[in-house]
């Protein structure tokens, strides 16, 4: 997009908190037209419209910092009335600043330095404007992502408990059967369960999960745990019940919220979905909360490069007199981005051939484990890029 001339002709900062927002415009030359300060209400999105209204409305470029939840309501509003609208990262500003001779810090000041800062980079930075929709799959994507986190510490936290009071448990069903389970909110120790009825621990199994067998794995409960060397402990008895339940609601919370993900996801951006897809290792889930952090369209990247820069998994230079190096990546882009990248590169690692060989290459080069992933990662990002431009699908014959 370098060397064509934007279509802006005024740029507006916004700086914003939590009850009021400062406003800064300016023109192609630099000079101000206006600067005001306003409440977050709808009086003061009504002021803004009305300054806003001095500059033809498909030539005015709007920008605001990231700030958690405040700016999303201005945001949305400016999308609905078909403004455009960019969420900067608040570290390109801050950045941006340091290159600046005078270093003040106003409100008024940083609206007019966001303003300057959307003027200096007007040709990139209208690729990158985020619609409300790939904003709220944004904050989906990442509710189901802490809801796993928060499963994976919780089932942990079973273990560990389990490992105390019912050792024998693990070695001889999966734990996190929906069938033990159930159990342990009855029976949460070796201890609880000496004294139950064979009948009713039977009728407790769910016949799918064991079959004819329950009546047989019941009575081999109760041996295990009339033999067990796990500590009675009360206390730890109610800490697990409770931590099961817990694990069901969070189940429960988790498959509403992924049904949802995927539904909106597909509507949204289907073709997409399947041609990542069609690497083995890629799952729905996986390349929908890739291309969610993506920002929803791959032609806002004029290059691979440019994801990978934005996941922060490029290599931070370091330089010292004539000597230049590079060892760690900068982790300065999306952590999530960068998460789900990582996860989708284990996963085609181990379930495709063109990608489990390029690994394994770079392991006899000498790198360690989790350089070689990012290596890989990289090729993987590059794929994927050729293949949604192109709009193909992958196949085993793909270099990049």
């Amino acid at each position: 997009m370098s060397g064509s001339r934007s279509p802006f002709q005024g740029f507006v900062g916004i700086d914003v908190s939590k009850d009021k927002f400062d406003a800064c415009g300016i023109g192609e030359d630099g000079t101000k037209l206006f600067q005001f300060s306003a409440a977050m209400d709808r009086n003061g999105f009504e002021k803004l419209k009305s300054h806003l209204s001095s500059v033809p409305m498909g030539s005015v470029l709007i920008g605001m910092e990231s700030t958690a939840s405040y700016h999303v309501n201005l945001f949305s509003y400016l999308i609905s009335e078909g403004y455009a609208a960019v969420v900067l990262n608040p570290l390109l500003i801050s950045n941006y600043v340091k290159m600046q001779l005078r270093k003040t810090k106003t409100d008024k000041k940083d609206a007019w330095v966001i303003a300057q800062f959307l003027l200096a980079n007007r040709n990139s930075l209208i690729r990158r404007a985020t619609s409300p929709l790939i904003s709220d799959l944004r904050e989906l994507a990442r509710q189901r992502e802490s809801l796993v986190d928060q499963m994976t510490s919780l089932k942990n936290d079973i273990k560990r408990i389990l490992n105390i009071t019912f050792p024998e448990l693990e070695h001889m069903a999966g734990i996190f059967t929906k069938s033990i389970l159930k159990l342990l909110q009855r029976y949460p120790s070796a201890y609880a369960l000496q004294e139950a009825d064979p009948d009713h621990l039977t009728r407790m199994l769910i016949k799918d999960s064991y079959g004819r067998k329950r009546g047989a794995f019941a009575e081999a409960l109760l041996k295990a745990a009339r033999s067990s060397i796990g500590t009675p402990s009360p206390m730890k008895d109610v800490i697990l019940k409770q931590k099961v339940s817990l694990h069901f609601h969070l189940e429960e919370a988790l498959q509403e919220i992924t049904e949802m993900l995927l539904q909106t996801s597909r509507g949204m951006m289907g073709d997409d979905m399947d041609i990542l897809n069609s690497i083995k290792g890629i799952g729905e889930k996986s390349a929908a909360s890739f291309l969610i952090e993506m920002g929803g369209d791959i032609q806002q990247f004029d290059d691979p490069n440019k994801i990978i820069a934005m996941a922060g998994i490029d290599p931070a230079v370091r330089q010292s007199g004539k000597h230049e190096g590079s060892s760690r990546i900068t982790k300065r882009g999306n952590r999530h981005l960068r998460r789900i990248i990582w996860l989708m590169t284990t996963q085609v690692i181990h379930f495709c051939d063109v990608f489990r060989v390029y690994y394994r290459k770079r392991r006899k080069e000498g790198l360690p484990y989790k350089k070689a992933v990012l290596a890989t990662s990289h090729k993987l990002i590059r794929v994927i890029y050729a293949m949604l431009t192109q709009r193909t699908v992958f196949c085993q014959a793909v270099n990049s």
